[in-house]
């Protein structure tokens, strides 16, 4: 566990600055950026041993329709669209994006142990909507901390070591579930106690070890000289309105939002699948363990990969990814070996997206406006997904899983042809610098 302190002592003048991390090494990773992770790290334990239950819970418990189950999994994903703006505006205010992400945190700590208290289906979409609430007051928040304390160059990289321990929380939380459903009978009261306990711990790391205010990193590189001419930049937006009319982050919405009208939520994709292959009820709750293995494997890989080749170049391919699962899911294949493939190219999917988005969005937003202009990406995204699930739900209900995921595919096709036209302009690739040949003149 790292302290993330910024607080320190100045350097005498005069005392010559730390060289910048040449072509073959790396700047340390800020501080910021591992405590936030295992703040996510725990609280994913937590948010993961619900997830892994909750499908089964209600349709095969609660009996729920595929329709009626979908429309729970919209309000999840819509609470938390509704609140994302309100999350990355005050957090912008003032730069407390460390307190209303605490709000966040604690918000969905206190919807955990309501869920057994949750006898209808109205009382549990009121839970989940407290839950999705303080997720979407935290995330644009928490992201905003994160791409504030690593220079530009190094989003990509400094977001896939943060996705990567989140991820961690991912694997643990489906497999702490699985064995306290083996353990007790019907023990779904159990996961979620556990479940609220871990929650309120991450709460509390995250207001001892996480810094109010990152302190700015210099950039690894020198920065390109302006470029003589007449020509001049166009100033960068002063306010959230402004920033919603900026072109660059206007492309980066609408491609993640046209996206994600077409991305199945995680929850009907394990169905989906579990009703492909036959799997017992009893594995069930390992299927989110096998994406995260494959996000967590997949999530520094592909973040380095982004500030390299291009963060818009990493994110359609995380969807083409995506698009092959559900190809598979929807052949005549139905070998052992589908469930691993599927969840691989499930997990490679949110490796190459979730944070590779943030940093592609965080290129383009001043350092003031943070907080909100990620939340405007996060919005557009949460609502399209909120959407799908309500589409994909009542297409299952009216006719089959298989011909509703059939057009989910075609959608998504489509949908990613449409975003290589989107591309929002940013600065070229890092190459390395060419070796000098021959001997150097004075």
């Amino acid at each position: 566990m790292y302290l993330a302190d910024n607080r320190g002592t100045p350097a005498p003048p005069g005392t010559p600055a730390p060289p910048a991390p040449g072509p073959g090494r790396r700047a340390a990773l800020a501080p910021t950026v591992l405590a936030l992770g295992t703040v996510s790290l725990v609280t994913d334990v937590s948010a993961e041993m619900v997830t892994a239950v909750l499908p089964l819970y209600l349709v095969a418990g609660l009996g729920l329709s595929p329709l009626g189950f979908g429309l729970l999994d919209g309000i999840q994903n819509g609470a938390s669209a509704l609140v994302r703006l309100v999350g990355g505006h005050l957090g912008d205010r003032g730069g407390r994006h460390k307190a209303v992400a605490a709000v966040g945190y604690g918000l969905s700590a206190l919807a955990k142990p309501l869920l057994p208290l949750a006898g209808s289906v109205a009382a549990l979409g009121a839970v989940l909507a407290l839950d999705r609430t303080g997720k979407g007051l935290r995330t644009a928040p928490r992201d905003a901390l994160i791409s504030l304390s690593v220079p530009t160059a190094a989003q990509g990289r400094a977001f896939g070591v943060h996705r990567a321990m989140d991820t961690a929380g991912a694997l643990l939380g489906p497999l702490a579930a699985f064995l306290i459903l083996a353990v007790v009978a019907d023990g779904y009261d159990a996961v979620f106690a556990v479940s609220a306990c871990t929650a309120a711990l991450g709460v509390l790391l995250l207001l001892l070890f996480v810094p109010a205010r990152p302190a700015p990193q210099q950039p690894a590189r020198p920065a390109p000289a302006a470029p003589a001419g007449p020509a001049r930049a166009r100033p960068a937006p002063r306010t959230l309105a402004a920033l919603a009319r900026h072109r660059p982050l206007r492309r980066i919405t609408a491609g993640a939002t046209l996206l994600g009208l077409c991305t199945v939520s995680d929850a009907f994709l394990f169905l989906v699948l579990q009703r492909t292959t036959g799997l017992a009820d009893r594995w069930f709750p390992l299927l989110p363990l096998g994406t995260a293995a494959a996000f967590l494997l997949l999530a520094l890989p592909l973040g380095r990969l982004a500030d390299r080749a291009g963060r818009w170049t990493v994110f359609l391919g995380g969807h083409a990814a995506l698009l092959c699962a559900y190809g598979l899911l929807l052949g005549p294949w139905h070998g052992p070996a589908l469930p691993w493939l599927v969840l691989l190219l499930h997990g490679a999917f949110y490796a190459a997206t979730d944070g590779v988005l943030m940093a592609a969005a965080a290129e383009v937003v001043p350092e003031e406006l943070r907080g909100g202009g990620l939340a405007l990406v996060q919005t557009g995204q949460a609502v399209a997904r909120l959407c799908c699930s309500l589409a994909f739900g009542a297409a299952w209900t009216a006719w089959g899983e298989g011909p509703a995921l059939a057009g989910a595919a075609v959608a998504l096709a489509a949908a990613a042809v449409l975003c290589v036209r989107l591309r929002p302009a940013g600065p070229a690739p890092r190459r390395p610098a060419p070796t000098p040949k021959g001997p150097v003149h004075r």
